[in-house]
């Protein structure tokens, strides 16, 4: 029961924390911005609306946002929220949250495809290619982890006091993992500088531009499965910058949903203070996080030797 308390908390916070980050950046503008319940405004009146659908598409086009919003659902179920136990956890659910992400990510593809638009097209390779590079680097990150806990699940790397052991056994080697995982999560979640999500113009957007024939309830669909995914990996972050415990559950949780404040709103400094990168220097930009986990996972190894 205390599993499912937490993730309907984090589920129903996901937006709010998202909203932030336009409160971040909006600060560095000089303006006002939106107020904090501004997305949840947002899916009430899109789920108020009807979809429309092009004669053009198949099924393929309806499933893509149902898939994307269920996938980044079912990973929250195996976060370890502030360190408590997972709603779901078994050997080797690790590899399996990445394939079901994997899986909400080729649903979005295939509907972008299923439309027929060339610009359409141009974003779902973008979103294939990038990506890639992600899996690398969270892969390199599984296998340290793996070799330090002997585990292959997200409980056992993020549960209690094992982030505090990690920085015992890692040491500062650790801070390369952090930061090749913030990498990782704004190249998943299509942010600055990897892209623009205020952008509107095709040539340059990646995520955006793949839903651009979404409306309605899809779309809405689409924007909570971000809300959600973009929350998945900012846990996994802030559970590793603040490892330490203090005793009782309900303290635990508040400390990480505060720290959470802090995750978003350095993304959305990064997002205030740097430019999207051209295209193609985005792959040199992503693969600053594979090189870094993988000098982690060496050093790491070579002082465990």
């Amino acid at each position: 029961m205390q599993s499912i308390l937490l993730l309907f908390i984090a589920m129903l916070l996901a937006p709010l924390y998202a909203a932030w980050i336009l409160k971040i950046k909006a600060f560095f503008g000089g303006k006002k911005g939106p107020p904090l319940l501004i997305h949840y405004y947002t899916l009430i009146k899109l789920l108020r609306k009807g979809s429309v659908y092009s004669t053009s598409t198949t099924f393929l086009f309806k499933m893509g946002p149902l898939v994307s919003l269920t996938t980044a659902a079912v990973a929250l179920m195996f976060v370890p929220i502030g360190g408590s136990p997972s709603l779901f956890s078994f050997h080797g659910d690790v590899i399996f949250v990445l394939y079901l992400l994997g899986l909400g990510r080729f649903f979005t593809i295939a509907a972008a495809m299923d439309t027929a638009s060339p610009f359409e097209g141009m974003g779902a390779a973008r979103e294939a290619y990038f990506p890639i590079i992600c899996e690398a680097t969270l892969f390199v990150m599984l296998i340290l982890f793996y070799l330090l806990t002997g585990e292959l699940k997200l409980s056992a790397y993020f549960e209690g006091l094992q982030p505090l052991r990690f920085w015992h056994t890692a040491g500062a080697t650790l801070l390369f993992v952090v930061i090749a995982l913030f990498i990782v999560l704004l190249t998943e979640n299509a942010r600055v500088p990897v892209d623009d999500p205020a952008t509107h113009l095709e040539l340059t957007m990646i995520h955006e531009v793949m839903v651009l024939d979404h409306s309605g309830p899809d779309f809405a669909m689409i924007e909570l499965g971000a809300f959600f995914k973009l929350f998945f990996y900012s846990a996994f972050i802030a559970r590793l910058i603040f490892p330490f415990t203090m005793g009782p559950l309900a303290a635990d949780v508040a400390l990480f949903f505060a720290i959470l404040i802090l995750i978003y709103g350095i993304v959305g400094v990064t997002e205030s203070i740097m430019a999207r990168y051209r295209m193609d220097k985005v792959p040199q930009f992503v693969l600053t996080s594979f090189a870094l986990a993988a000098f982690a996972t060496i050093i790491t190894l070579e002082y465990i030797k």
